[in-house]
């Protein structure tokens, strides 16, 4: 992440605050389980074995469609110009979680589900490098591997800010985690309109040419 520019690094936090709040709004619809965080997911798969099939099923079918989600993502995103990337992979995000929304209106929970997880699996390819994917936003794990190790280097010139992208992209998730199980607790899965109102502007602010990721050193 410290590749990137200041800027980049705000519309990442941006970004994992969207995740956030669209994987508490998942977490309290489902009743435990995650539309941004796999890992949950996978735990959730191997003690369902053992406990509850069903919910090892559920679980199942919610890391497939958000691998699906990355699978979408990275062919769309093959498919336009390098400077164009991230913007369009946002704005793919911002559609996904509107469709979500709308079909959450019509009563089709596990639909809107479906789309969320999606939209979530997109959403990570949105910053890549060489092909990989350069910043995590929706799982928080590496970041806090990395703010631990960025702390270890808090001494030595030149290392003394660099933990704090790291922070600032944990807080992120959790500070949008928080306003996600707010704007549930008010309004259920119609919070997702909010999430995709601020995906599309989060994909408007892209389009700017500082935002280009051609520019990069």
């Amino acid at each position: 992440m410290t590749r990137y520019r200041r800027h980049h690094w705000f519309l990442a936090v941006a970004l994992a605050a969207l995740a956030g709040f669209v994987d508490a709004i998942g977490f309290l619809q489902t009743g435990g389980f995650f539309t941004a965080f796999m890992s949950g997911n996978s735990t959730r798969l191997s003690v369902g074995l053992l406990t509850e099939v069903s919910l090892a099923a559920l679980a199942a079918a919610m890391i497939a469609t958000f691998v699906a989600g990355v699978t979408l993502g990275t062919t769309i995103t093959r498919q336009v110009p390098e400077r164009a990337r991230l913007p369009v992979a946002i704005g793919g995000v911002a559609m996904l979680l509107a469709i979500a929304a709308m079909l959450a209106m019509l009563g089709n929970t596990t639909a809107a589900i479906g789309c969320t997880l999606l939209a979530m699996g997109m959403e990570n390819t949105a910053f890549q490098r060489e092909g990989q994917v350069s910043i995590g936003l929706t799982y928080m794990t590496g970041t806090l591997v990395k703010l631990g190790q960025a702390l270890s280097r808090i001494h030595r010139e030149g290392h003394h800010w660099e933990w704090a992208p790291y922070l600032m992209l944990w807080l992120g998730l959790v500070i949008g985690a928080g306003l996600g199980a707010m704007a549930f607790l008010g309004w259920g899965l119609l919070a997702l309109w909010p999430s995709a109102g601020f995906g599309l502007a989060l994909a408007a602010i892209a389009c700017l040419p500082r935002f280009s990721l051609t520019e990069q050193a």
